[in-house]
């Protein structure tokens, strides 16, 4: 049952816009994800060197931290979708980001914030509790900054795009590669330029220099605001939702008709959450069909229908697309988790190896990283120059391979990662205990810090087709009113990632034997290659369990308008 509309909306007013005012957008992420990455990449060496924290608090903090930055971005979500619009949403959380900037830096700058030095690394004096809860204001800061620019970034940049051109489709696919590369970008500069700066100059100047980039960005953001394209906010997402389980629940005992055709549906009143396209009916879920459902009771206002008792198929089929999105995007949460910790136990391991590069200069362990931004960098040119068209001639698909093929492959080669590494620390181990080495945390261990670049590599090589892959599948498969809250659904996991890496980090602390995995000082004396064994473990059950999800999966239905 269909109420029509006079016109439909193929078309959306012409606005300004296109790639260019895109990459004015990117930039605020870039120096987000500058400052971001200048400071965890190397944030393990201050709070185990500077603030004397033990390291499995250091890295309960750095992962905890983390998950709430990627948590912050579903609220900052919200409030974009809801009524604040991605423009404003973008601004507000890059002015917040900003003050805690501005925040960490004062901090790392004055003595008074840190513990006296303790060169022995041995009964040192901690962090008060007035010194991190400066340093947790800071970090609290940045991440309600991050929920107000991560969820909009990319969609906003997408609404800059003219979507009745040609090819414009593949170029929507491009901007999350290159969205990821500009990131990747960011995070080399900050493991290479910020880390150096960290370690031979000041902490300060470290964190002075992405505080002032992101302060130019700003400007430039705001300057060119009259250019954007500002879509108005369609109401929040999740009442939409909530309103077809309304429906569906106080219709239950009310059966849904067996011919789909007899379902509501209303196109004007769906026009402005429909603009590319309306979903059509399927046959998952079908209790949730009762929500558009037509009773006596609804006959009299079917041109304007009461939202919490009938919901149009488009609607339905709405809340039926983030369902069966839940299964994948679950096992993205444990892969997460897997590696929440890795980086920042390779920094450590990095710190105990020979670093030196040639004559008396030497790479700081963080920045090991940029073996996997080179990995990210290469994986995008090889992705896009060679395996996308070679393999399209065999697919017949414009992407080369599906969504959901990508982020198997990406789920696999991050499961190869957890098992060099749980290697390498075996041959680290190996070669200490050659020299009697085990008992002397501060010794440099005569092996070459590069042993570790193989798994930084892989791992970057991997983001190409796990993180890529979950953000182009989150964000076309969920409804289009929705595409803000798909990249938060992204960011999400990667919280929910951090928080129960967490939990398996303090899980194997408090339970591994006498011999810790985990120890609290030398790592020399820990087990750490049986914590990347368990890890390893862990995406091997999840990589099974995906490929079921996926095998299963069926994407949505969408009837394109008339033109």
């Amino acid at each position: 049952m269909e109420v029509e509309k006079a016109e439909s909306p193929t078309t959306r007013k012409k606005k300004p816009g296109g790639a260019k005012i895109t990459a004015c957008i990117l930039a605020v992420e870039f120096c987000d994800r500058l400052a971001t990455a200048g400071f965890q990449a190397n944030m393990i060496t201050y709070l185990t060197k500077y603030l004397n924290l033990p390291l499995v608090k250091a890295s309960n903090i750095i992962t905890i931290f983390s998950g709430t930055a990627h948590f912050t971005p579903v609220a900052g979500a919200l409030v974009a979708d809801s009524f604040a619009g991605r423009f404003w949403t973008i601004l507000s959380g890059s002015l917040v980001y900003f003050l805690g900037m501005i925040t960490i830096t004062i901090f790392v700058f004055i003595p008074a914030f840190r513990p006296p030095p303790c060169p022995t690394q041995t009964d040192c004096k901690e962090a008060s509790n007035f010194q991190l809860g400066i340093l947790y204001v800071a970090l609290f800061l940045q991440c309600i900054g991050s929920g107000g620019i991560r969820p909009c970034v990319v969609s906003f940049g997408a609404d800059q795009l003219d979507m009745s051109k040609a090819k414009v489709e593949a170029r929507k696919w491009n901007l999350f590669n290159w969205y990821y590369m500009s990131l990747g970008l960011a995070s080399l500069i900050a493991i290479t330029v910020l880390v150096y700066v960290q370690d031979n100059v000041a902490w300060s100047w470290g964190l002075g220099i992405p505080t002032i980039a992101l302060v130019l960005s700003i400007i430039v953001f705001v300057l060119v605001s009259p250019l954007y394209v500002k879509l108005r906010p369609q109401g929040s997402p999740f009442t939409r939702l909530a309103q077809v389980i309304v429906a569906a629940f106080r219709k239950r005992n009310v059966a849904a008709p067996s011919d789909p055709s007899q379902l509501y549906e209303n196109t004007e009143l769906d026009a402005a959450i429909s603009l590319n396209g309306r979903l059509q009916h399927t046959n998952h879920f079908r209790w949730l069909d009762r929500a558009a459902t037509v009773t006596e009771a609804d006959i009299d206002g079917l041109n304007r229908p009461k939202a919490w008792r009938l919901s149009t198929v488009h609607r339905v089929e709405e809340l039926k697309s983030v369902i069966r999105i839940l299964p994948i995007w679950g096992a993205a949460i444990l892969v997460f988790a897997s590696y929440a910790n890795q980086h920042s136990f390779a920094v450590l391991q990095g710190r105990t190896m020979d670093r030196h590069l040639f004559g008396s200069f030497s790479i700081p362990a963080a920045s090991l990283t940029i073996f996997g931004i080179a990995g990210l960098f290469s994986g995008v040119f090889l992705y896009e120059r060679i395996f996308v068209p070679c393999v399209r001639r065999f697919t017949h698909n414009p992407t080369g391979i599906t969504h959901l093929q990508r982020i198997g492959i990406g789920l696999a080669l991050n499961m190869m990662v957890s098992i060099i590494a749980a290697l390498v620390e075996i041959k680290r181990k190996q070669v200490a205990a050659a020299h009697d080495l085990l008992d002397k945390p501060n010794a440099v261990i005569p092996i070459t810090i590069f042993w570790l670049s193989p798994q930084f590599f892989i791992h970057g090589l991997g983001e190409v087709f796990l993180h890529v892959g979950l953000m182009e599948f989150i964000y076309d498969q969920c409804p289009e009113s929705m595409k803000t809250t798909a990249i938060a659904l992204y960011s999400l996991a990667l919280s929910l990632g951090d928080y129960l890496g967490t939990s398996i980090v303090a899980f194997v602390h408090n339970h591994s034997s006498t011999e810790a995995w985990l120890p609290k000082g030398n790592l020399n004396k820990g087990k750490l290659e049986n914590y990347y064994w368990l890890v390893t473990g862990i995406q091997a059950v999840n990589l099974i369990y995906y490929v079921l999800c996926a095998w299963r999966y069926t994407y949505k239905p969408l009837a394109l308008h008339s033109t």
